[in-house]
C-alpha cells in the first residue's frame, strides 16, 4: 500500500473531525464573545491566505493545486474582509453618541 492511499483518508478524517469540533465549539460561544471570536477567525484566514499564496506560487505545482490555492485565497479574503466589516460595525455600536457626532 503506497503512502498516498493511506494519507488521503486520514486527511479527510482530520478535516471532518475539525469541522464537527468547530461547529460544536462555535455553537457554545455566548453572543458577547462573537466579536473576539471573529477577530481570531480573521487571523486564521490570514494564515490560510499566506499558505495558499505559497502553494499557488510554486513552480512545480500542477494545475489542480493552482486552482485550489486560488480558490482558497478567494474564500479566505472574502472571510477576512467580511469579518472586519462586521467587526467594525459591531464595535461602532458601542461608541457613545457624542463621539459619533464629533467624527461626522
Amino acid at each position: 500500500m503506497d503512502l498516498e492511499a493511506t494519507t488521503l483518508p486520514l486527511l479527510f478524517f482530520v478535516f471532518v473531525l475539525a469541522m464537527l469540533l468547530g461547529i460544536e465549539l462555535i455553537a457554545k460561544v455566548p453572543s458577547q464573545l462573537h466579536t473576539p471570536l471573529m477577530s481570531g477567525s480573521n487571523a486564521l484566514s490570514g494564515i490560510t491566505i499566506v499558505g495558499a499564496l505559497i502553494a499557488a506560487g510554486r513552480q512545480e505545482s500542477g494545475t489542480v493545486v493552482t486552482i485550489l490555492a486560488t480558490l482558497a485565497v478567494t474564500f479566505a479574503m472574502i472571510n477576512v474582509v467580511g469579518g472586519y466589516l462586521v467587526t467594525d460595525r459591531m464595535l461602532e455600536m458601542f461608541k457613545s453618541k457624542e463621539k459619533k457626532e464629533d467624527n461626522e
